[in-house]
């Protein structure tokens, strides 16, 4: 089979080492991919937003499978547009992917189906939202409605903390048109975990969990960012968890999607807060997350092209999903200042070191290959992954893989995983 990834980060880098392993797999093409990627497939200069050229792409090398990574794409609707030519796609058509697409839409699927998940409101001006601010109790989260890169949730402390978001996210649209509609939403406290799982329509199969570190600094603070390390499976997500969300929020969403005619295939992420009460929904994303990709896909034993295509055929219920007994800690090594102002072109040194290597990853993100050698060209520049027997063994490794990785400007949390010491 031929394969074509539309993305160019560590999710992509990860779905394309899963997909190298399957024997299903001739040939792997990433559009627009990095330089990491590039060393497992054939990157080719196409932005996922370029419908038509990668419409045009796929037909002229009869690629098999089209697997879309980013949220952008999705809700754009790549993969209707590439239906159209009678083209296999794995990921949701753009009418399901509105559950990542739309705040405002998932909060109001939520209540309407009865799945767990915090009271809010819903607001198309400013002013109204700030008259409605006025009458509640605070903490309170302010969510741009769109997609806004991980990054459009702003947790208020007082009034004039709230007021100064509501201005910053409708009327200074720092989010951009992601912030043309907010919802406001009551404050959880618990633990955040998240899971991943694969949907044919009718049937989920959830995968291991997971758990992310959002903030920028040590000890989650700082600005939010698309993600800073993550680790699995999160022990917070016990059976009884699991058992409640599997009879409350998994198969209660599939079919909420299903009964309002949005067939949902491709991956859903369930972002949940473990709170005092029960298990709450936070928010759905339409693919895989990243970096929460970098640590369940490398524990996952199955044939990922096989569990795809089941997806697509809608014979999910066949596949047996299964994970290895052990535990995985990524570390986020990024250019110093994200997620607001950093510089970008430092040469990258140490990443030979993670050739042949069985239990240790270096999944790329912002990365290119250049004259000088692969240098910095992002952000989150790379998603240092390591493996244990269990979580405390896995984060010694992956910090002591982590160092392994020199680059100018190289900043990185010392915390990832950490809570796992208080167990």
């Amino acid at each position: 089979m031929k394969i074509l990834i539309v993305g160019s980060g560590g999710r992509e880098h990860a779905i394309a080492a899963s997909a190298a392993k399957s024997k299903k797999v001739s040939k792997i093409y990433c559009a627009p991919g990095n330089a990491g990627i590039g060393q497992i497939a054939e990157c080719v200069p196409i932005g996922p937003m370029e419908f038509d050229k990668i419409r045009a792409f796929a037909k002229e090398k009869e690629i098999d499978l089209t697997i879309v990574g980013m949220d952008d794409p999705l809700v754009g609707g790549l993969v209707d547009e590439l239906e159209k030519e009678g083209l296999r796609v794995f990921g949701p058509r753009k009418n399901a992917a509105i559950l990542e697409g739309s705040k405002a839409f998932s909060k109001n699927l939520m209540k309407k189906y009865h799945i767990p998940t915090a009271s809010y409101e819903t607001f198309d001006c400013a002013e109204d939202a700030i008259n409605y601010l006025e009458r509640v109790e605070f903490p309170i989260v302010l969510k741009a409605d769109g997609l806004a890169l991980g990054k459009g949730v702003l947790i208020c402390e007082d009034l004039k903390e709230a007021k100064d978001g509501v201005k910053t996210i409708m009327q200074d649209k720092q989010f951009g048109d992601a912030g043309s509609r907010l919802v406001i939403e009551e404050f959880l406290t618990g633990r955040e975990v998240s899971v991943l799982s694969y949907v044919d329509g009718r049937t989920i199969k959830t995968m291991t969990s997971a758990q992310d570190h959002k903030r920028a600094e040590d000890g989650d603070m700082g600005l939010n960012t698309g993600g800073m390390g993550t680790f699995s499976p999160s022990p917070f997500y016990t059976k009884e968890v699991d058992e409640f969300c599997k009879k409350y929020i998994y198969q209660a969403t599939v079919d909420a999607m299903a009964a309002e005619g949005r067939e949902f295939k491709g991956i859903i992420f369930f972002g949940l807060m473990l709170t005092d009460k029960g298990p709450r929904v936070l928010e759905y994303n339409a693919r895989f997350g990243d970096p929460e990709a970098q640590v369940v896909l490398p524990r996952m034993k199955n044939d990922i092209i096989e569990v795809m295509e089941a997806c697509i055929d809608g014979r999910l219920d066949e596949i047996d999903l299964q994970f290895e007994d052990n535990a995985a800690v990524c570390v986020v090594l990024a250019s110093k200042g994200y997620p607001v102002k950093y510089e970008k072109g430092f040469v990258i040194n140490g990443l030979e070191k993670f050739e042949g290597q069985d239990s240790y990853f270096c999944f790329h993100a912002g990365t290119k290959m250049t004259e000088k050698g692969i240098v910095t060209n992002g952000g989150r520049v790379l998603g240092v992954t390591a493996k244990g027997k269990d979580l405390k063994e896995a984060r010694k490794h992956a910090y002591e893989a982590a160092e392994w990785v020199t680059f100018e400007n190289k900043y990185m949390r010392h915390d990832i995983g950490k809570a796992i010491d208080e167990i």
